[in-house]
């Protein structure tokens, strides 16, 4: 009996608990050594166009138009073909990727200042020799999310989702070697170099089992593969929605060279928080649906696809809503906690909590896209996401440049949640019409108790932030303690059928 698609999620959810932890080891180190400096400015925008080009023709791109060709391939006992299919994919990204590393390092100048345009000279300087070091890393990271489509079609989510543990142990390695040795331009440099050794590890952990399960690779640039056009097809208007996404990320980045140094630091402090809970929940209940979404809209069972949608909209509620509340309501102990040391100071802390607090309003609608856009694409419908994510960057881009006049950063990320809202609200409505009405009461019963349960927990965890009075680390445990009890022991009373299922997990049942 194939694992329940709770399962699975808990398999990617277990993998990108790893990946994160160590992600919050690196960015704790990060913060000792650099601070809101212009070194941690100069490296935070160096990664944005890999970033970008990774996210366009990886990950989620190539989950959401390679999967289901390739799956259905398997299903129905063609392994043959989905072999070649997988072959000629790669071989593709592979030549894609190297001519863009290329072009990438040649106009490593031009880049930095479309990316920071506000930067001045010493720090654009260093922002063009990191992009020259870090651009090739876009490349290999492309070709880990490939091991991650195959992987995640043979049902293994953990691997494929824990291998980035791999780039953050690098960094990890090269902080703790030469952070007590260099210092500023040259530690940050050979931060770079450590970045681009860490991506190739993470390929190196999961290229055996992925060659394993392929017998090997069929190298090929045959373009008239089986399966090839229709992964092409969905593909292209996916790479422009994920595209839609990343431009907003850069403009963000933009806006924030404008404002006084070390706003482009404290945008990537915050948004490894922010992104937390979007990657252990919004990422693990979408990547684990969308098998089952497509075998269901393959089957014109659209009430199935209504209510798996709906119950992972309930699931999602549950466990991200209060991880939002978390976010925005106990963010100074947290930030103090995991960032406040050597160069990070006090006042690095209360920025970057200002900035937590917004971006954290938009997480619940962020993670929800994330889901209903599955829905879409399991009906091979890959352009509505794309409209809806443009349209949503105009008007988040336009509100984030009025707002940061008033609230420097946080307005910037305060626009982006805004977007969020608008674009979460489209997708919902949008894949109401062609399947129903996703929220019925049911769901809608339960969406309020998350939220009143959420409050009281809140007010449970400020009380106890008050009554420690000590420092940041016995604060943040005391209060999420006290958070999670409050929001448990409540959900359960109420009786909201995720907080049941926890309870069961548990206990081991």
């Amino acid at each position: 009996m194939p694992p329940s698609s709770g399962r699975l999620a808990g398999r990617v959810a277990a993998g990108i608990i790893v990946a994160r932890l160590l992600g919050f080891v690196r960015e704790r180190l990060f913060a000792r050594y650099f601070g809101n400096g212009p070194a941690a400015d100069a490296f935070r925008a160096a990664l944005k166009i890999p970033n970008l080009i990774r996210n366009l023709l990886g990950e989620g791109t190539l989950s959401a138009s390679f999967i289901p060709v390739y799956a259905a391939l398997i299903q129905r006992g063609r392994e043959d073909e989905g072999r070649r299919l997988a072959g000629v994919t790669v071989s593709l990204l592979v030549v894609l990727t190297a001519v863009s590393a290329l072009v990438g390092i040649g106009l490593a100048p031009v880049i930095t200042d479309f990316v920071a345009p506000g930067f001045s000279s010493g720090t654009r300087q260093l922002t063009i020799r990191l992009v020259q070091i870090l651009f090739p890393m876009s490349a290999l990271m492309i070709v880990s999310a490939w091991c991650l489509g195959v992987l995640n079609t043979h049902g293994r989510f953990f691997l494929s989702y824990a291998a980035p543990a791999m780039w953050n142990l690098a960094m990890i390695a090269t902080l703790v070697a030469l952070g007590s040795r260099l210092a500023g331009t040259s530690l940050v440099v050979s931060l770079a170099w450590g970045a681009l050794a860490g991506s190739g590890l993470q390929i190196l952990v999961q290229l055996p089992t992925t060659l394993r399960l392929l017998k090997g690779i069929y190298w090929s640039l045959d373009l008239a593969t089986t399966g090839l056009r229709p992964v092409v097809r969905a593909w292209l208007p996916v790479v422009f929605g994920a595209g839609v996404g990343q431009i907003s990320s850069i403009i963000d980045t933009q806006l924030a060279s404008l404002l006084r140094g070390g706003a482009v630091a404290a945008l990537g402090y915050t948004q490894l928080l922010s992104t937390l809970p979007l990657s252990l929940f919004g990422v693990s209940i979408a990547a684990a649906a969308l098998p089952d979404l497509s075998r269901d809209a393959a089957g014109d069972a659209l009430e199935a696809l209504r209510a798996r949608v709906a119950d992972g909209l309930r699931r999602l509620a549950f466990f991200v809503l209060p991880a939002a509340f978390v976010l925005a309501a106990l963010g100074r102990p947290i930030v103090a906690a995991i960032f406040q040391t050597g160069r990070f100071t006090a006042r690095d802390t209360a920025v970057v909590t200002g900035i937590l607090a917004a971006y954290a309003i938009g997480v619940p609608a962020q993670a929800s896209i994330k889901l209903l856009a599955s829905g879409y694409y399991a009906q091979g419908d890959t352009r509505t996401p794309v409209w809806i994510a443009a349209g949503s960057m105009l008007l988040s881009a336009a509100t984030a440049f009025v707002l940061m006049h008033r609230f420097g950063p946080a307005g910037i990320a305060l626009g982006s949640s805004i977007g969020a809202y608008v674009s979460m609200s489209l997708h919902y409505h949008g894949l109401s019409r062609r399947v129903g009405r996703l929220l019925r009461p049911t769901e809608t019963r339960a969406l309020w108790i998350t939220l009143l349960a959420s409050g009281v927990a809140t007010a449970a965890a400020a009380l106890a932030t008050g009554a420690m009075g000590k420092g940041p680390w016995p604060t943040t445990i005391a209060a999420l303690a006290t958070f999670f009890v409050a929001y448990e022991g409540m959900s359960l009373a109420l009786r909201h059928p995720d907080a049941h299922a926890l309870a069961r997990f548990a206990r081991g049942r």
